[in-house]
């Protein structure tokens, strides 16, 4: 095990540099003489995260050792039900909070996320793969929110079925075993459209008015995840189908998330074993397969009564040192590449993160984005159910791109 306080001695020296980026490079006496009172951050964050001995709980107690003025109030709010709140009234909200990447556009719309400054921005840059960085990069191009673990699915599969260099290919894996995915959702079936040059608001997710665009090798892909379902070994998953046949031995690999890795490890034992996505054939050529992938991350309240020690902490709550607690008391994969070596023995971290550094693509989190689950999912479900087929796939997939192209209001 790393030794923590070691990390964390340094870690407060640096996380001291982190201020308040609208107060720039101020030394307003008032400011400092008010930081250097009695200070109380409210935090919202996940339960498990705020028992004793937990996360949270760790690095407040590590950061009070610098900043003894400092005292915590922590609040039970999930981090989905946290961005929600926060966005609702921002004034009564916590001082620091987690959020999914995908809220960034609402919450910096309704003022509710404080940016970044430059040193932050430099140790979350320093940090992170760019997709995570781009991650809580908003339209304006500013930077809110310091991302503390990644967002992404990849393989799962068990290893006495298939090698390691079969699981590079869909193709091959099917030719060997049973394989789960679930297409007619919305977030998973993107994956065989991504690398057919399907776009989503520009080259960096963020371009409102570039659009939603299928790409020109949709058709193609719509057939090949058509014959799917003629192949005797696909299965669609779907209600948890995936992870039930890989417990029953009906299911030999199924894409998810780190959610299920105590799952999973304990169905699989020492068969158990994580990868990125492989690749998949159609008429073109070889194609990846893409997740989405975005961030959580901590975010300060621009509306706090102390702004400047809220960007401080949510910064120190980001930094690789707090990772390293975090994954160590209670899984939390890091997103600070970084720390690859020290979760080197555990296959979902190692897969979570070469997927997001190799197999990903940034999902947008403009607000513009909600436009897209709808129709995905639908068309998902109409290539499930057979109402989509290799022979009309060419009509239906130019449909569905219309239909998609139009969706953005």
């Amino acid at each position: 095990m790393t030794n923590i306080k070691k990390m964390l001695g340094a870690g407060l020296a640096v996380a001291t540099l982190f201020g308040f980026a609208a107060c720039g490079s101020s030394t307003n006496t008032d400011n400092k003489a008010a930081e250097s009172g009695p200070v109380q951050l409210t935090v919202w964050s996940a339960s498990e995260d705020q028992k004793a001995g937990g996360w949270v709980d760790t690095v407040e107690k590590e950061f009070q050792k610098a900043n003894p003025n400092v005292k915590f109030k922590n609040t039970v709010v999930e981090p989905p039900k946290a961005a929600e709140s926060v966005k609702k009234d921002a004034k009564a909200a916590a001082d620091v909070y987690l959020f999914p990447n995908d809220q960034l556009g609402d919450l910096v719309k309704a003022g509710a996320i404080g940016q970044l400054s430059d040193d932050a921005v430099k140790q979350v840059k320093e940090q992170n793969e760019d997709t995570l960085v781009n991650s809580v990069t908003a339209q304006d191009g500013n930077m809110y929110g310091v991302p503390y673990t990644g967002n992404t699915w990849f393989m799962y599969y068990n290893k006495a079925k298939f090698s390691a260099d079969e699981v590079k290919s869909l193709d091959k894996m099917l030719e060997k075993g049973k394989v789960a995915f679930d297409l007619s959702n919305a977030w998973y079936l993107p994956g065989f459209y991504l690398d057919g040059n399907m776009t989503l608001f520009g080259e960096k997710g963020s371009d409102a008015k570039a659009g939603m665009k299928l790409g020109d090798k949709a058709a193609e892909v719509t057939k090949y995840i058509a014959k799917l379902f003629a192949n005797k070994n696909f299965v669609l998953d779907g209600n948890s189908a995936g992870l039930n046949g890989l417990k029953s031995g009906k299911v030999d690999a199924y894409f998810s998330g780190s959610w299920d890795a105590a799952d999973v490890k304990k169905a699989l034992g020492d068969n158990y074993a994580a990868a990125a996505l492989p690749t998949f054939k159609t008429e073109s050529g070889e194609h990846q397969i893409k997740s989405f992938a975005g961030s959580k991350a901590v975010a300060y309240n621009p509306n706090s009564k102390h702004p400047e020690m809220a960007a401080k902490f949510a910064a120190f709550l980001g930094s690789k040192k707090s990772q390293q607690i975090a994954y160590e008391k209670q899984g939390v994969i890091p997103s600070d590449k970084s720390l690859a070596d020290s979760v080197k023995s555990d296959p979902a971290a190692v897969a979570q993160m070469e997927t997001i550094a190799k197999t990903s693509v940034l999902q947008p989190a403009i607000p513009e984005m909600g436009s897209f689950w709808e129709p995905m999912g639908n068309f998902g479900k109409a290539i499930a159910n057979h109402e989509v087929t290799e022979a009309n796939a060419d009509a239906k997939t130019a449909d569905f791109a219309k239909g998609l192209a139009g969706a953005v209001k």
